[in-house]
């Protein structure tokens, strides 16, 4: 009997099983999670809620919800898209609702729904599930297979294996794969909250601004959405995303950068001088703590009048044309410096993985080494937040499981 081995008991590794299973039924197929437990990171996802895929009705360009591998999985959608993933779950008893910020999460709002459906499946199918496996090396055989060497159980002979052991955080967990001819993008974090040292800024902690503009000044870096000020500095949907943008920038810059904050969202300074100059005719005697534009909180306005080097008892009508330079300056380009990273809870993404140009786009089998296959984010693809690195799992996942011996 053929046998299939599945390394990595996550979302990808789940997703290749099954589709494994279902492709080649008489073959024995295996998966090998070097854990205790399967799925865990899906038991994390969203809050623990599953964030498992997105309705794409934002995404006009899918660079702009994959900073890398977006090529890939336009090819790679054709198979297995967003769309193919919910009715795959519904079609397999997990209800589906898609929010108003178009993340598509289970009607029961439990990962475990999730994590449940997976396992049952599988285990309905035949795929066996072996925790504690952590692999340490793969050779090819003279007769067209392949061993896989685990820690503390020794090797085994298999037909295909697909590895789906997720992000490696460091590029010495890769060397196996490295030893084997692919080329390896080295592991740097994605997704994490930046660290502000500011007093003043983090003083403001648990305030929701949005949207927002972020950007890296003098690079193309730049992202949109809810800004979240914490104890530490900034997170939200807003920074989470440009930290995966510029995952691979800011790593070279050690975590030591710039970052501008655009309070209103708009890019047009005259509409904003238009919108000032509006409310100093409307109110010349008020002061400026006490007419707020932009329908921006009462504790974000006299920060940024404070930070323009006025005073919220200000009259709006004393206010000179350095002044009102100044204040539409810190309301659309208010600087400030990020010194270090945070990550975002459990849901660690990492940048970097094999390399795209290892592997054959269309069934993602080594170029290197025939009968090994790769899926998950053990590629180098990697999203922005909101259902779209779970998506990469699923479609990588079945595409590589897909595959008929």
């Amino acid at each position: 009997m053929s046998h299939i081995a599945i390394i990595g008991g996550g979302a990808a590794g789940f997703f290749a099983a099954i589709a494994a299973k279902e492709t080649n039924p008489h073959a024995k197929v295996t998966i090998f999670e070097k854990a205790g437990r399967v799925l865990a990171k899906v038991g994390v996802s969203g809050g623990g809620r599953c964030n498992l895929t997105n309705s794409f009705e934002e995404i006009t360009d899918l660079k702009q919800a994959y900073p890398r591998g977006d090529k890939l999985l336009k090819r790679l959608f054709k198979s297995f898209d967003h769309k193919d993933a919910y009715r795959w779950f519904e079609e397999h008893g997990v209800k589906l609702t898609t929010q108003a910020d178009q993340c598509v999460f289970p009607v029961s709002q439990d990962s475990q729904t999730v994590i449940d459906c997976l396992t049952h499946t599988a285990s309905k199918l035949g795929v066996e599930v072996k925790t504690h496996y952590a692999l340490e090396a793969v050779e090819p055989l003279s007769d067209g297979r392949l061993e896989a060497r685990f820690k503390a159980h020794g090797s085994e002979t298999f037909d295909r294996i697909i590895v789906t052991t997720g992000g490696s955080p460091r590029a010495e967990g890769l060397q196996y794969l490295a030893s084997l001819g692919h080329k390896i993008e080295a592991p740097v974090p994605s997704l994490f909250t930046f660290n502000v040292s500011e007093k003043a800024f983090c003083s403001l902690m648990g305030t929701v601004v949005e949207p927002v503009s972020l950007s890296i000044p003098s690079t193309k870096f730049r992202s949109q959405g809810p800004l979240l000020i914490t104890h530490w500095g900034m997170s939200g949907p807003a920074t989470l995303k440009l930290s995966s943008y510029a995952a691979r920038y800011v790593s070279e810059c050690d975590y030591e950068f710039p970052v501008s904050v655009n309070w209103l969202n708009e890019t047009n300074a005259s509409i904003v001088e238009e919108r000032i100059t509006g409310i100093i005719a409307k109110n010349p005697k008020k002061q400026l703590g006490s007419v707020r534009p932009y329908e921006l909180s009462g504790r974000i306005w006299n920060y940024l009048i404070e930070r323009a080097g006025l005073s919220p008892e200000k009259r709006w009508e004393e206010l000179g044309k350095k002044s009102i330079n100044k204040l539409i300056e810190t309301l659309t380009n208010d600087t400030h410096r990020v010194s270090g990273r945070g990550t975002f809870r459990d849901e660690f993404v990492t940048c970097g993985g094999v390399s795209l140009k290892s592997i054959n786009s269309n069934t993602l089998e080594s170029k290197l080494c025939p009968g090994l296959f790769f899926a998950g984010e053990m590629l180098d693809i990697d999203a922005i937040t909101g259902g779209f690195n779970l998506q990469a799992a699923w479609t990588t996942g079945k595409v590589a499981g897909s595959n008929r011996l």
